[in-house]
Order: C-alpha cells, then sequence, then structure tokens
C-alpha cells in the first residue's frame, strides 16, 4: 500500500506540520511505504517533494482572489498534481491543513476521484467560512458572513465569509473523502457541520515517548543555567505574542503573582521572545524557537508547571510534550485542551480568559509539591497508555487499508 500525504511543509514548525511529520515518520517505521507532497521543506528526503507552483501567474491571479477576500484558490497548480509520480503511484491520500498558502481545495473532488482519500483536520477552517478558530462564534454551523474574526488566521481583506462557506460547501459536497480529527472536541463541532455527510474517526496524534520522556530535573536546570533552588515556569509558542496563544493573558496573571513568589520562579519560555515579558519583576530565559525534540525534552523536564493559556486549540502538540515528559499543565478550559489537561490528573484547567483565576490555578500547584509530583507520574502514565506514535500510525494504516480495500 502507497500512502501519499500532504502538507503545508517539511521539517518545518508549526503544530500541525510536527503532528503531519511525526505520523510520516511513524508511518516509515512500521514498514509503511509512505510519500509526502508540501509547499515548502528543509534538509533532502528522497521521500519528500515539493509542489512546483507558476508563481508568476499565481501570483497575479491572487491580486483578484486576494482583493475577493478569497484565500488559496489562486493555485491553479494543484490540479496538476496527478501528474506527480507520487499521485501516480499512491493507492491512498492523505490531505493535513491544506489552508497554508500551498493547495487550491478547490482541486479536492478531482483528486479525490482518482484516489481514496484521508483529511485530517487540526483546526475549524475547513468547515467555516476563513477562520482557523471561531471562538465563541457559531455561524459556521448555518452558513457565514459579518464575520467578527476576519483577522484571525488566515485573515480577509474583506468580509466574503459567507460565500466562502457556501464555496467549501459546493467542493466538499463534490469531494470523496474520510475524516480524522484528533481531538473529540473537534469531532462534535465537525459533526454539526457542512462535512457531517462524511466518515468521521476520532484517532488522537502520537509522539514518540522515548524522546519525549521526564529527564533529570536538577541536570536540566544546570544545562539551562537556572539556579536549582528556583520554581521554574515554562511558556511555549512559535511568537510569543501570539494573541491566540494567549501571551498576554500570561503576562497579565504574572505582573499580579505575590512578589515573594516572583523572587522563587523564573520564567523559561521556548519562542520568538517580541519583548513580549518585560518588567515583571521576575527572571526570564528566553530559548528561542527549538526545533529539537530532545531539546525541548529538557526544557519540560527542567519545569515545575508548563503554563498554556490559549484563547482556541484542538488538541495542541506541546501540551502533549509536556505530559509526555512528566510535566503538569495549567490552561484555560477551552476546545479540545481539556482532553489532555485533566483536572487533578495532568494539570488544572482556568475559566477561559479569566487571568486571576489562571493565576490562582497555578500558583496554588506551584506550592504544593507532593500533588505535583503526584501529577509529575500521572502525566507519564496517561502519555504512554494513549499517546504513543505506534497507538496513531496503528489506527491510520487500519484506516487507510479499509479504503484501498
Amino acid at each position: 500500500m502507497n500512502i501519499l500525504m500532504f502538507s503545508p511543509s517539511y521539517g518545518l514548525a508549526g503544530g500541525a506540520v510536527i503532528a503531519a511529520n511525526r505520523l510520516f515518520h511513524g508511518l516509515l517505521f512500521q514498514g509503511a511505504d509512505v510519500k509526502m507532497l508540501v509547499g515548502k521543506m528543509s534538509g533532502k528526503n528522497d521521500r519528500v517533494n515539493v509542489i512546483q507552483h507558476n508563481f508568476l501567474g499565481e501570483k497575479i491571479l491572487s491580486r483578484l482572489t486576494l482583493a475577493l477576500g478569497l484565500n488559496y484558490i489562486h493555485y491553479y497548480s494543484s490540479f496538476r498534481i496527478p501528474d506527480y509520480d507520487f499521485f501516480k503511484e499512491a493507492d491512498v491520500l492523505n490531505f493535513h491543513t491544506i489552508h497554508s498558502g500551498y493547495f487550491n481545495y478547490l482541486a479536492l473532488p478531482k483528486l479525490t476521484r482518482l484516489k481514496p482519500a484521508v483529511f485530517t483536520l487540526h483546526d475549524m477552517w475547513s468547515f467555516t467560512g476563513h477562520c482557523g478558530f471561531s471562538y465563541r462564534c457559531e455561524k459556521w454551523k448555518t452558513g457565514c458572513g459579518k464575520c467578527p474574526y476576519l483577522n484571525e488566521y488566515p485573515s480577509m481583506k474583506w468580509d466574503n465569509s459567507a460565500f466562502e462557506w457556501k464555496l467549501k460547501k459546493y467542493i466538499f459536497k463534490r469531494s470523496k473523502i474520510s475524516i480524522v480529527v484528533p481531538s473529540k472536541w473537534l469531532l462534535s463541532n465537525a459533526r454539526q457541520s457542512i462535512l457531517n455527510h462524511f466518515t468521521m474517526h476520532h484517532i488522537p496524534n502520537g509522539l514518540n515517548l522515548d524522546t519525549f520522556r521526564p529527564l533529570d530535573q536538577l541536570q536540566c536546570k544546570k544545562m539551562l543555567n537556572i539556579p536549582a533552588e528556583k520554581k521554574v515556569l515554562l511558556f511555549a509558542a512559535m511568537g510569543l505574542s501570539d494573541h491566540r496563544k494567549g501571551g498576554d493573558l500570561l503576562y497579565r496573571s504574572l505582573c499580579d503573582l505575590p512578589q515573594s513568589m516572583k523572587k522563587s520562579v523564573v520564567l523559561l519560555t521556548m519562542g520568538h521572545p517580541e519583548n513580549s515579558f518585560r518588567n515583571m519583576d521576575i527572571q526570564t530565559c528566553n530559548l528561542g524557537y527549538i526545533s529539537g525534540d530532545g531539546e525541548k525534552a529538557v526544557a519540560f523536564s527542567a519545569a515545575d508547571l508548563y503554563l498554556f493559556p490559549s484563547r482556541a486549540d484542538n488538541f495542541p502538540c506541546i501540551v502533549q510534550e509536556s505530559i509526555a515528559c512528566g510535566t503538569p499543565v495549567v490552561a484555560f478550559d477551552v476546545g479540545g485542551i481539556p482532553e489532555l489537561v485533566r483536572p487533578g490528573i495532568t494539570g488544572l484547567l482556568a475559566v477561559p480568559g479569566d487571568t486571576t483565576d489562571f493565576l490562582a490555578r497555578f500558583t496554588d500547584l506551584l506550592d504544593q509539591d507532593d500533588y505535583r509530583e503526584k501529577m509529575r507520574l500521572n502525566c507519564r502514565r496517561v502519555a504512554l497508555e494513549e499517546y504513543g506514535i505506534d497507538v496513531q500510525v496503528k489506527s491510520y494504516l487500519k484506516l487507510f487499508s479499509s479504503l484501498v480495500n
């Protein structure tokens, strides 16, 4: 069975990209014949090809489509994908994140008539008028328009969300795909959406539990030049000022931290700093953006708590990584996060957007060493039972085989 995956990139950043790359390597490790078509890549891999674009023609067309508030439909090179050898050899297709500037979703009906296909959702984009996360808006259930989040990724220059929603509905009605979702939260939403006529499967993302594992905390602190006696709070995001990831909410919470506690903690951050955490009277240590899994495991193991103040999320890889390393998580009760952050087991949840409650949750847990140690053991146990990459790969292979047969 030859599997062809589609992803925005290979070897580069982004939670959905990381999840797709891990599945790709997990399938290879299990002996599957898998290849990938991507928008861009880092390094070389004979099993990965970059989709070739007509940059001049597509750029000219994009001036019209983007001005009309329609994202990605200028990539007419997607209709030539059946000419690729990777596509001709494939028995089954697996699409990941088709809205990151490398693929035209109008090509889905053509591609999925030629090969059985699986579409793995990593956010809400496929059934909204344009946004990856709709927050409290539920217009996607009946038809978008008058969008309250035009600047939400992927942003629109002017509000054509009603038409894009209808266009997606038209395209998906003419496509033949099976849906995979990593979280039960996204599964519930997808079943209420324009995708509700498709067969849907819940398969959580997996990761390498030999790499993401608890390491000696004192040794990890020493490696990062963090004083042994300090408690470590960890926060990570590609851009630490990313509005959806809630860096501003964390900043407000930390500013209200009691002065005595400010002196006893270190804020460890991973991601592009962007001057997000200044003037808090708290020792900070920024590691920059880290792509290496081993380096991330060191950071998680050095931390006493991982703080995740995201305003909206599906099934974040970074939270999985923290849990696998035995580091409890404090987060807001939004999206699919409660499926990972289980109160009293793998962490604590705060009222969405309430910085006072968020502060109370993580300071309370920070003061209770025994409780936190119990959570550390729970985190690792949950990861071993549910989030191994082999579990995810077996589920995908079973699904692929059923479609091919």
